[in-house]
Protein backbone atom coordinates (compact mmCIF):
# COMPACT_ATOMS: atom_id res chain seq x y z
CA UNK A 1 0.00 0.00 0.00
CA UNK A 2 2.81 2.37 0.94
CA UNK A 3 4.55 1.53 -2.34
CA UNK A 4 1.45 2.49 -4.34
CA UNK A 5 1.16 5.82 -2.48
CA UNK A 6 4.83 6.58 -3.15
CA UNK A 7 4.39 5.72 -6.84
CA UNK A 8 1.28 7.95 -7.01
CA UNK A 9 3.17 10.89 -5.46
CA UNK A 10 6.02 10.46 -7.96
CA UNK A 11 3.57 10.32 -10.87
CA UNK A 12 1.81 13.50 -9.71
CA UNK A 13 5.13 15.26 -9.28
CA UNK A 14 6.23 14.21 -12.77
CA UNK A 15 2.88 15.39 -14.15
CA UNK A 16 3.32 18.80 -12.53
CA UNK A 17 6.82 19.20 -13.93
CA UNK A 18 5.59 18.02 -17.33
CA UNK A 19 2.92 20.73 -17.24
CA UNK A 20 5.55 23.33 -16.35
CA UNK A 21 7.69 22.41 -19.35
CA UNK A 22 4.71 22.20 -21.71
CA UNK A 23 3.16 25.50 -20.55
CA UNK A 24 5.34 27.78 -22.76
CA UNK A 25 4.37 25.81 -25.87
CA UNK A 26 0.70 25.88 -24.87
CA UNK A 27 0.89 29.64 -24.30
CA UNK A 28 2.61 30.16 -27.67
CA UNK A 29 -0.03 28.19 -29.57
CA UNK A 30 -2.84 29.83 -27.60
CA UNK A 31 -1.65 33.34 -28.55
CA UNK A 32 -0.47 32.75 -32.12
CA UNK A 33 -2.73 29.90 -33.30
CA UNK A 34 -5.85 29.26 -31.22
CA UNK A 35 -6.72 32.93 -30.65
CA UNK A 36 -6.40 33.94 -34.36
CA UNK A 37 -8.49 30.92 -35.39
CA UNK A 38 -11.23 31.76 -32.89
CA UNK A 39 -11.19 35.44 -33.94
CA UNK A 40 -11.39 34.47 -37.62
CA UNK A 41 -14.39 32.26 -36.84
CA UNK A 42 -16.04 35.14 -34.95
CA UNK A 43 -15.28 37.72 -37.66
CA UNK A 44 -16.62 35.41 -40.39
CA UNK A 45 -20.11 35.85 -38.93
CA UNK A 46 -20.08 39.62 -39.58
CA UNK A 47 -20.16 41.91 -42.58
CA UNK A 48 -17.23 44.17 -41.86
CA UNK A 49 -15.21 46.66 -43.86
CA UNK A 50 -11.55 46.59 -42.84
CA UNK A 51 -11.16 50.40 -42.93
CA UNK A 52 -14.60 51.35 -41.66
CA UNK A 53 -15.16 52.56 -38.10
CA UNK A 54 -18.82 51.50 -38.20
CA UNK A 55 -19.96 48.64 -36.04
CA UNK A 56 -19.96 45.44 -38.15
CA UNK A 57 -23.32 43.93 -39.05
CA UNK A 58 -24.03 40.40 -37.86
CA UNK A 59 -24.91 38.25 -40.88
CA UNK A 60 -24.55 34.73 -39.46
CA UNK A 61 -23.67 32.20 -42.13
CA UNK A 62 -24.32 34.51 -45.10
CA UNK A 63 -20.59 34.86 -45.83
CA UNK A 64 -20.28 31.09 -46.09
CA UNK A 65 -23.41 30.81 -48.23
CA UNK A 66 -22.07 33.50 -50.56
CA UNK A 67 -18.74 31.69 -50.92
CA UNK A 68 -20.40 28.35 -51.66
CA UNK A 69 -22.32 30.06 -54.49
CA UNK A 70 -19.33 32.07 -55.75
CA UNK A 71 -17.67 30.90 -58.98
CA UNK A 72 -14.54 32.84 -58.01
CA UNK A 73 -14.22 30.91 -54.74
CA UNK A 74 -14.68 27.53 -56.44
CA UNK A 75 -12.05 28.55 -58.97
CA UNK A 76 -9.72 29.16 -56.01
CA UNK A 77 -10.57 25.72 -54.62
CA UNK A 78 -9.78 24.16 -58.00
CA UNK A 79 -6.51 26.11 -58.33
CA UNK A 80 -5.49 25.06 -54.80
CA UNK A 81 -6.16 21.37 -55.36
CA UNK A 82 -4.46 21.33 -58.78
CA UNK A 83 -1.39 22.93 -57.25
CA UNK A 84 -1.46 20.66 -54.18
CA UNK A 85 -1.78 17.42 -56.15
CA UNK A 86 0.76 18.51 -58.76
CA UNK A 87 3.31 19.38 -56.07
CA UNK A 88 2.52 16.98 -53.22
CA UNK A 89 2.97 13.68 -55.08
CA UNK A 90 6.32 14.58 -56.75
CA UNK A 91 7.61 15.97 -53.44
CA UNK A 92 6.73 12.79 -51.57
CA UNK A 93 8.00 10.30 -54.16
CA UNK A 94 11.14 12.05 -55.40
CA UNK A 95 12.29 13.12 -51.92
CA UNK A 96 12.12 9.48 -50.82
CA UNK A 97 14.06 8.37 -53.91
CA UNK A 98 16.73 11.03 -53.40
CA UNK A 99 17.06 10.13 -49.70
CA UNK A 100 17.56 6.46 -50.60
CA UNK A 101 20.14 7.45 -53.23
CA UNK A 102 22.08 9.63 -50.78
CA UNK A 103 22.06 6.91 -48.12
CA UNK A 104 23.51 4.40 -50.60
CA UNK A 105 26.55 6.49 -51.55
CA UNK A 106 29.63 6.66 -49.38
CA UNK A 107 31.41 9.66 -50.92
CA UNK A 108 30.08 13.22 -51.06
CA UNK A 109 27.06 12.36 -48.90
CA UNK A 110 27.40 15.56 -46.88
CA UNK A 111 27.72 17.59 -50.07
CA UNK A 112 24.48 16.22 -51.51
CA UNK A 113 22.64 16.82 -48.24
CA UNK A 114 23.79 20.45 -48.15
CA UNK A 115 23.09 20.97 -51.86
CA UNK A 116 19.52 19.71 -51.61
CA UNK A 117 18.78 21.48 -48.33
CA UNK A 118 20.12 24.91 -49.33
CA UNK A 119 16.92 26.11 -51.11
CA UNK A 120 14.88 25.34 -47.97
CA UNK A 121 16.86 28.01 -46.09
CA UNK A 122 15.89 30.68 -48.64
CA UNK A 123 12.61 32.49 -47.98
CA UNK A 124 9.65 31.86 -50.26
CA UNK A 125 9.75 35.43 -51.58
CA UNK A 126 13.41 35.15 -52.58
CA UNK A 127 12.77 31.75 -54.19
CA UNK A 128 9.93 33.18 -56.27
CA UNK A 129 12.07 36.18 -57.26
CA UNK A 130 14.89 33.88 -58.42
CA UNK A 131 12.53 31.83 -60.55
CA UNK A 132 10.94 34.96 -61.99
CA UNK A 133 14.33 35.69 -63.52
CA UNK A 134 14.65 32.10 -64.76
CA UNK A 135 11.17 32.20 -66.34
CA UNK A 136 11.89 35.50 -68.09
CA UNK A 137 11.71 35.18 -71.92
CA UNK A 138 15.49 35.70 -72.00
CA UNK A 139 16.09 33.62 -68.87
CA UNK A 140 17.55 30.20 -68.25
CA UNK A 141 14.16 28.47 -68.38
CA UNK A 142 13.77 28.98 -72.12
CA UNK A 143 17.46 28.31 -72.72
CA UNK A 144 17.37 24.94 -70.91
CA UNK A 145 14.18 23.73 -72.58
CA UNK A 146 15.28 24.92 -76.02
CA UNK A 147 18.64 23.18 -75.61
CA UNK A 148 16.91 19.91 -74.66
CA UNK A 149 14.21 20.11 -77.34
CA UNK A 150 16.47 21.66 -79.98
CA UNK A 151 14.09 24.59 -80.47
CA UNK A 152 16.34 27.69 -80.40
CA UNK A 153 14.68 31.07 -79.91
CA UNK A 154 11.28 29.76 -78.76
CA UNK A 155 9.56 31.56 -75.89
CA UNK A 156 7.59 29.00 -73.86
CA UNK A 157 5.63 31.76 -72.07
CA UNK A 158 6.16 30.44 -68.58
CA UNK A 159 4.15 33.24 -66.97
CA UNK A 160 1.65 33.96 -69.73
CA UNK A 161 -0.05 30.65 -70.49
CA UNK A 162 -2.63 29.26 -68.04
CA UNK A 163 -1.03 25.79 -68.04
CA UNK A 164 2.62 26.81 -67.91
CA UNK A 165 2.03 29.33 -65.12
CA UNK A 166 0.59 26.54 -62.98
CA UNK A 167 3.58 24.34 -63.78
CA UNK A 168 5.89 27.25 -62.96
CA UNK A 169 4.47 27.68 -59.46
CA UNK A 170 4.78 23.93 -58.88
CA UNK A 171 8.42 23.98 -59.99
CA UNK A 172 9.24 26.81 -57.57
CA UNK A 173 7.65 25.02 -54.62
CA UNK A 174 9.22 21.69 -55.52
CA UNK A 175 12.68 23.26 -55.81
CA UNK A 176 12.34 25.02 -52.45
CA UNK A 177 11.01 22.16 -50.31
CA UNK A 178 12.46 19.00 -51.87
CA UNK A 179 15.66 19.22 -49.81
CA UNK A 180 13.77 19.75 -46.56
CA UNK A 181 11.83 16.52 -46.97
CA UNK A 182 14.92 14.66 -48.23
CA UNK A 183 16.63 15.41 -44.91
CA UNK A 184 13.61 14.12 -42.96
CA UNK A 185 13.61 10.89 -44.97
CA UNK A 186 17.38 10.51 -44.43
CA UNK A 187 16.79 10.77 -40.68
CA UNK A 188 14.16 8.06 -40.90
CA UNK A 189 16.39 5.80 -43.01
CA UNK A 190 19.30 6.25 -40.62
CA UNK A 191 17.20 4.83 -37.77
CA UNK A 192 16.67 1.49 -39.53
CA UNK A 193 19.24 -1.05 -38.23
CA UNK A 194 21.74 -2.09 -40.90
CA UNK A 195 21.67 -5.65 -39.53
CA UNK A 196 18.23 -6.15 -41.09
CA UNK A 197 19.65 -5.52 -44.56
CA UNK A 198 22.61 -7.80 -43.89
CA UNK A 199 20.28 -10.63 -42.87
CA UNK A 200 18.14 -10.06 -45.96
CA UNK A 201 21.21 -10.19 -48.22
CA UNK A 202 22.26 -13.48 -46.66
CA UNK A 203 18.76 -14.81 -47.41
CA UNK A 204 19.20 -13.77 -51.04
CA UNK A 205 16.75 -10.83 -51.16
CA UNK A 206 17.10 -8.34 -53.98
CA UNK A 207 17.40 -4.60 -53.41
CA UNK A 208 13.81 -4.10 -54.63
CA UNK A 209 12.44 -6.68 -52.17
CA UNK A 210 14.47 -5.18 -49.31
CA UNK A 211 12.97 -1.76 -50.04
CA UNK A 212 9.34 -2.96 -50.03
CA UNK A 213 9.68 -5.53 -47.23
CA UNK A 214 12.10 -3.71 -44.89
CA UNK A 215 12.64 -0.04 -45.74
CA UNK A 216 9.12 1.09 -46.61
CA UNK A 217 7.26 -0.63 -43.72
CA UNK A 218 9.76 0.64 -41.13
CA UNK A 219 9.76 4.09 -42.75
CA UNK A 220 5.96 4.39 -42.67
CA UNK A 221 5.81 6.85 -39.71
CA UNK A 222 8.23 9.13 -41.57
CA UNK A 223 6.21 8.81 -44.77
CA UNK A 224 3.06 9.84 -42.88
CA UNK A 225 4.87 12.82 -41.34
CA UNK A 226 6.25 14.00 -44.69
CA UNK A 227 2.93 13.50 -46.48
CA UNK A 228 1.06 15.59 -43.90
CA UNK A 229 3.68 18.34 -43.80
CA UNK A 230 3.97 18.56 -47.59
CA UNK A 231 0.19 18.55 -48.07
CA UNK A 232 -0.28 21.36 -45.54
CA UNK A 233 2.54 23.37 -47.15
CA UNK A 234 0.90 23.01 -50.56
CA UNK A 235 -2.58 23.96 -49.32
CA UNK A 236 -1.36 27.18 -47.67
CA UNK A 237 0.88 28.34 -50.53
CA UNK A 238 0.74 32.10 -51.12
CA UNK A 239 3.95 34.04 -51.78
CA UNK A 240 4.83 32.41 -55.11
CA UNK A 241 1.36 32.97 -56.59
CA UNK A 242 1.26 36.53 -55.24
CA UNK A 243 4.60 37.54 -56.74
CA UNK A 244 3.80 35.88 -60.07
CA UNK A 245 0.47 37.72 -60.40
CA UNK A 246 2.16 41.00 -59.41
CA UNK A 247 4.65 40.38 -62.22
CA UNK A 248 1.90 40.09 -64.85
CA UNK A 249 0.99 36.40 -64.76
CA UNK A 250 -2.74 35.59 -65.23
CA UNK A 251 -4.43 35.39 -61.85
CA UNK A 252 -7.28 32.93 -62.50
CA UNK A 253 -5.16 29.73 -62.97
CA UNK A 254 -3.13 30.33 -59.79
CA UNK A 255 -5.70 32.17 -57.68
CA UNK A 256 -5.34 29.78 -54.74
CA UNK A 257 -7.48 30.19 -51.63
CA UNK A 258 -4.79 32.04 -49.67
CA UNK A 259 -4.33 34.55 -52.50
CA UNK A 260 -8.09 35.02 -52.70
CA UNK A 261 -8.18 35.59 -48.93
CA UNK A 262 -5.51 38.28 -49.27
CA UNK A 263 -7.24 40.03 -52.17
CA UNK A 264 -10.64 39.87 -50.50
CA UNK A 265 -9.48 41.07 -47.09
CA UNK A 266 -6.61 43.46 -47.87
CA UNK A 267 -7.44 44.75 -51.36
CA UNK A 268 -11.26 44.75 -51.18
CA UNK A 269 -11.45 45.31 -47.37
CA UNK A 270 -14.10 42.56 -46.93
CA UNK A 271 -12.56 41.07 -43.83
CA UNK A 272 -15.65 39.06 -42.85
CA UNK A 273 -15.74 37.21 -46.17
CA UNK A 274 -11.96 36.69 -46.08
CA UNK A 275 -12.26 35.24 -42.56
CA UNK A 276 -14.92 32.82 -43.79
CA UNK A 277 -12.55 31.66 -46.54
CA UNK A 278 -9.76 31.16 -44.01
CA UNK A 279 -12.04 29.01 -41.83
CA UNK A 280 -12.99 26.88 -44.85
CA UNK A 281 -9.30 26.45 -45.70
CA UNK A 282 -8.58 25.49 -42.09
CA UNK A 283 -11.38 22.89 -42.24
CA UNK A 284 -9.95 21.47 -45.49
CA UNK A 285 -6.47 21.18 -43.97
CA UNK A 286 -7.90 19.59 -40.82
CA UNK A 287 -9.85 17.06 -42.91
CA UNK A 288 -6.86 15.98 -44.97
CA UNK A 289 -4.70 15.69 -41.84
CA UNK A 290 -7.33 13.46 -40.22
CA UNK A 291 -7.70 11.44 -43.44
CA UNK A 292 -3.96 10.76 -43.68
CA UNK A 293 -3.75 9.77 -40.02
CA UNK A 294 -6.79 7.50 -40.25
CA UNK A 295 -5.66 5.72 -43.43
CA UNK A 296 -2.05 5.22 -42.31
CA UNK A 297 -0.66 3.21 -39.46
CA UNK A 298 1.66 5.82 -37.98
CA UNK A 299 2.43 3.95 -34.76
CA UNK A 300 6.00 3.66 -33.58
CA UNK A 301 7.71 0.67 -35.15
CA UNK A 302 9.86 -1.83 -33.25
CA UNK A 303 12.77 -3.75 -34.64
Amino acid sequence: MAKKQTTGKIDRKLARWGLVFVAPAIAFFAVFSFYPISMALYTSLFKKNLLSLKKPDFVGLKNYIYLLKSADFWNSVEATFVFALGTFLPLLIISLMLAAFIMNISKARRFFQMAYYTPAVISSVVSAAIWLLIFDPRGLGNQWVNAIMNTPGIDHRWLANSITVRISTMVVYFWKYIGYFVIIFISGLANIPHSLYEAAKIDGSSAWNMFWRITFPLLRPTVVLVSIMSMLQCLKTFSTQYLFTQSGAPQAPINVITLNIYNTGIRDFRIGRASAMSIILFAIMLFFTWLQFSTSKSDEVSY
